[in-house]
């Protein structure tokens, strides 16, 4: 198979799986404006999807591609541990940097100042999303259309709770519900462009996935610890979204474990 052809290809299934996170995102048309106790449950959700996805969707594919280009597992292991922390301190410095919103306390500063926490969420999401991209984009171009396809496939269905995930998060602090979807729609879109990247630069893009796979890491389990779950604990709701946390968890745990 010609090179340019596997790089159509990998742009094509990258963007096919970017938009697993525009079918989740569709489902926010369906739900009425959340309660608090809803608005918790809905955030620790996502927050337990973004759990999983960390851990089985990007640091242990991370930890495969290292010991694939690395000889020294140690050494593998401390690039994407580097990574992980890459990632958590860039998203803190952006914390601390723009006008910022409570996803449950509410906006802090005027109503032009929408550079909030919940876009440090989506932020996550989308660094997510991009070597998802790359991984698919770098499957193809290494030409065994066999193993890439179920991979395109599954990282679709992933995509479609993160989706949603986004949507809802977003809808919880009264945003429109098209402009939710919106937004949620366009975290899945920059995964073509990383399968852009995958399929045509696989000889850059294969050793970085180590630590661009744990730059997403990072920055996705900053924003549960530091965001999400200290939001959804002040109301009184902490049970709910307990359970809310781990059902998020067990639907991504479900889905990455089947279909990867």
């Amino acid at each position: 198979m010609q090179e340019h052809e596997l790089f159509w290809r990998g742009l094509a299934a990258s963007f096919l799986a970017g938009m697993g996170t525009v079918l989740g995102a569709v489902w926010v048309f369906f739900f009425r404006r959340p309660s608090p106790k809803a608005q918790d449950a809905l955030l620790s959700g996502a927050a337990g999807v973004m759990l999983a996805a960390t851990f089985f969707s990007l640091l242990q594919p991370a930890l495969d591609h290292a010991e694939s280009h690395i000889s020294s597992k140690p050494l593998a292991v401390l690039v994407v541990i580097a990574g992980l922390l890459g990632g958590a301190l860039g998203l803190y410095w952006v914390h601390r940097r723009v006008p910022h919103e409570h996803f449950v306390l509410g906006k802090e500063g005027p109503d032009s100042l929408r550079m909030q926490r919940l876009w440090l969420f989506v932020i996550a999401i989308t660094l997510h999303n991009f070597p998802e991209g790359m991984a698919v984009g770098v499957g193809f171009a290494g030409g065994d259309v066999g193993k890439a396809t179920p991979l395109a496939v599954g990282i679709g269905l992933q995509n479609i709770p993160e989706g949603l995930a986004v949507a809802a998060a977003m809808l919880a602090i009264d945003y429109p519900k098209s402009q939710a979807f919106m937004v949620a729609a366009l975290t899945g879109l920059v995964e073509p462009l990383g399968g852009a990247l995958g399929s045509s630069a696989v000889w850059i893009a294969g050793p970085a996935m180590p630590v661009v796979l744990g730059l997403a890491a990072g920055a996705m389990l900053f924003i549960i610890s530091d965001e999400i779950i200290p939001e959804t604990h002040r109301g009184g709701y902490e049970d709910i979204a307990t359970f809310s946390l781990l059902g998020g968890f067990a639907v991504m745990m479900f889905l990455d474990a089947v279909f990867a």
